[in-house]
């Protein structure tokens, strides 16, 4: 059973006193059910599991006029499992198959009796059907594939050797060259097996590259499959179109998504709900332009200007080709780097920020995130140039009111001035989220007295 994180999530989930559903969103083959269904069995006397997709009948258990009572009564008779009161977990799986379950689930969320979960991988892409949200009684949890300290745990890195590697990143110290040589290896190693949790399972079983290629295909061919099924009408081969060019769009010089390369004739009006659906099934990352690089990013997007990845990279190395020894040899310039910059997409959105970048005619910067209302700007290098980026220095001469610039490199960490160079693998501790505990904020009554 591979390590991953979302536990935490679950946990500061199932321990919130005003406790809501569960909705798990991500792409198909992350590991949503197998994840939720771990956690029910670790963490409850009875679970109960509905699949929409395995058991097509069951979504009579939700029509008719419905409340706590018949919901309970329904669900007991048709799975004929006893409820455990505050200790039981439902888990609603490819709920996105049932929309009236979705539409039931804010009754037995005001009921509290058991607790639920849902998992769906086109709950974005198929809300039209759904009659009506329960706003206010889900809380949304993004998953994604395994992240790179997940892939190690799962490797068996050991976490002591993490540790180390985290103080060395705090304490601007590069490690000893052992380990920054062997955790070099592991990144590409990383970069090529992905972090969808069947691949990585069969690679640490077997360590054949042949097989976690063949898996990719699988699932990439899912992916197919799924627009075929849920998109609609005209927009099957739009979205079909726009999947299979993510590769070749990326091998561009500025990785920018380019809709002529489609259809000479396209307009992105047209294209819109195609690009949205791919992103909201999870299958692809979406990095926005923006005017300025500054705070808030999200305020300056241009948003008919955007690259495109996709959601692992694992995939995208096969659907390249026979790229995967190359990789292994460290060659990081093939395609431009463009795999490289599809890692650390991956990456950042697996730590849940936003994605965008800048470009003009004079300066060109991969990366921009917010970082406590200001901006870190982050260039991906893959060659032995990484300290020539006239961009980057462009950038922090400008008025922007910019502090630092980050490279990332095949290199050991350094820190020049106000640049700071960190090796790929340092992805570990950068641009983690800070959560928030509390924000108290309460105005003073008192001067309103009469």
């Amino acid at each position: 059973m591979l390590k991953r994180k979302i536990v935490d999530s679950l946990n500061r989930w199932k321990n919130d006193k005003h406790k809501k559903a569960c909705c798990i969103l991500g792409a198909r083959q992350i590991g949503k059910s197998t994840s939720i269904r771990e956690f029910g069995k670790q963490n409850y006397q009875q679970v109960i599991e509905i699949n929409f997709i395995e058991d097509p009948k069951a979504t009579t258990i939700f029509e008719g006029k419905l409340n706590e009572r018949t919901l309970l009564e329904n669900i007991t008779a048709y799975t004929q499992k006893t409820i455990v009161r505050q200790n039981t977990l439902l888990i609603l799986d490819e709920i996105q198959e049932c929309p009236n379950a979705r539409t039931a689930i804010k009754f037995l969320v005001e009921g509290g009796t058991i607790d639920i979960a849902e998992t769906g991988s086109l709950l974005g892409v198929r809300y039209k059907e759904v009659r009506s949200y329960p706003v206010g009684f889900e809380k949304i949890i993004n998953m994604y594939p395994l992240d790179f300290e997940e892939f190690l745990w799962a490797v068996g890195v050991p976490l002591e050797t993490i540790d180390v590697l985290r103080t060395c990143y705090e304490k601007r110290m590069a490690p000893t060259s052992a380990i920054h040589e062997t955790m070099m290896q592991l990144f590409f190693s990383y970069m090529i097996v992905g972090g969808m949790p069947e691949v990585v399972q069969d690679y640490i079983n077997h360590y054949d590259l042949a097989r976690v290629k063949m898996l990719q295909t699988d699932i990439i061919q899912l992916y197919r499959q799924d627009i075929s099924k849920y998109a609609q009408g005209n927009e099957k081969i739009k979205i079909k179109d726009i999947f299979d060019s993510i590769p070749s769009q990326l091998d561009q010089k500025n990785r920018r998504f380019k809709l002529s390369k489609l259809d000479k004739n396209g307009r992105m009006n047209r294209y819109e709900n195609a690009f949205l659906w791919l992103q909201e099934a999870g299958v692809a990352l979406a990095c926005l332009n923006t005017k300025a690089p500054v705070y808030p990013l999200k305020l300056n997007t241009k948003r008919n200007l955007f690259k495109l990845y996709l959601n692992d990279t694992g995939l995208l190395c096969s659907m390249l080709g026979n790229i995967q020894f190359e990789l292994l040899q460290g060659n990081t310039s093939i395609n431009q780097g463009s795999i490289l910059e599809n890692m650390f997409a991956q990456c950042f959105a697996s730590k849940n920020r936003s994605l965008y970048y800048y470009d003009s005619k004079t300066i060109e910067l991969d990366f921009l995130l917010e970082e406590d209302k200001k901006i870190q700007i982050i260039e991906i290098k893959s060659g032995s140039d990484y300290k020539k980026h006239p961009s980057l220095n462009k950038a922090l001469a400008s008025n922007w009111n910019l502090t630092q610039g980050i490279v990332f490199s095949k290199f050991p960490l350094e820190e020049v001035d106000n640049i700071l160079y960190l090796p790929y693998y340092m992805i570990l501790f950068f641009g983690n989220v800070r959560n928030q505990e509390s924000l108290i904020w309460k105005v003073d009554l008192a001067k309103l007295s009469i």
